[in-house]
């Protein structure tokens, strides 16, 4: 789920060489225009029949997320709430994605909301990115406390946050925010990182 980005065409499209700057103690990449969709179901046998529409079953687990490939490619299905959860998918899929979701649904009681436009999505990783992150997020991020397939809310250095743990043993990480606020998590992350690109990993 990636897309080319280019100065000026995404929230952080003009940061994109500060942030290259960072490598190789922490590495960012913006994943910029994925499809987001906010998804609330609370009926079982909906949600049931939403997993095979999207080729990925909705995350049962608390604080967790789901990945896996579908008519629409790669997606990743986060549990928000007991009824929430946010489909992440590649971009310019939402209509489809969406007309898929509410033929699943059916006549049952739910919604489907395209929210694409309302976060960027950071992919990070590196050596020293826990280290960066436990600078401004109350979350334990050791791979004990937090494996692969977490997804939580919370606040990085007062910026509300999805976070996903996309890969605990390879210290790769994803960050969704909102896209008024990027510019400033952007800023934060390099300030955090300064003391780690000076130092071996």
């Amino acid at each position: 789920m990636t897309a080319e980005t280019t100065s000026g065409s995404s929230p952080l499209g003009a940061w994109t060489a500060r942030l290259a700057e960072l490598a190789p103690a922490v590495r960012v990449t913006e994943r910029p225009f994925l499809t987001q969709l906010t998804l609330r179901v609370r009926d079982a046998q909906a949600q049931a029949a939403i997993g095979p529409a999207l080729g990925v079953e909705l995350p049962s687990t608390p604080c967790s997320f789901t990945r896996g490939t579908g008519p629409h490619g790669e997606l990743e299905v986060l549990w928000l709430g007991p009824d929430e959860y946010l489909v992440l998918a590649r971009p310019g899929v939402q209509q489809s994605l969406e007309d898929a979701i509410r033929a699943a649904l059916g006549d049952a009681a739910g919604a489907v909301v395209d929210v694409s436009a309302q976060r960027t999505t950071l992919a990070l990783s590196g050596p020293r990115v826990r280290d960066v992150l436990a600078h401004g997020c109350a979350i334990d991020l050791h791979p004990s406390a937090a494996p692969t397939g977490t997804c939580v809310q919370t606040l990085l250095a007062q910026a509300g946050i999805v976070l996903l743990v996309s890969d605990a043993g390879r210290d790769e990480f994803t960050l969704l925010v909102r896209s008024s606020f990027a510019s400033y998590l952007a800023a934060w992350l390099i300030d955090a990182s300064v003391e780690y690109r000076m130092v071996p990993a």
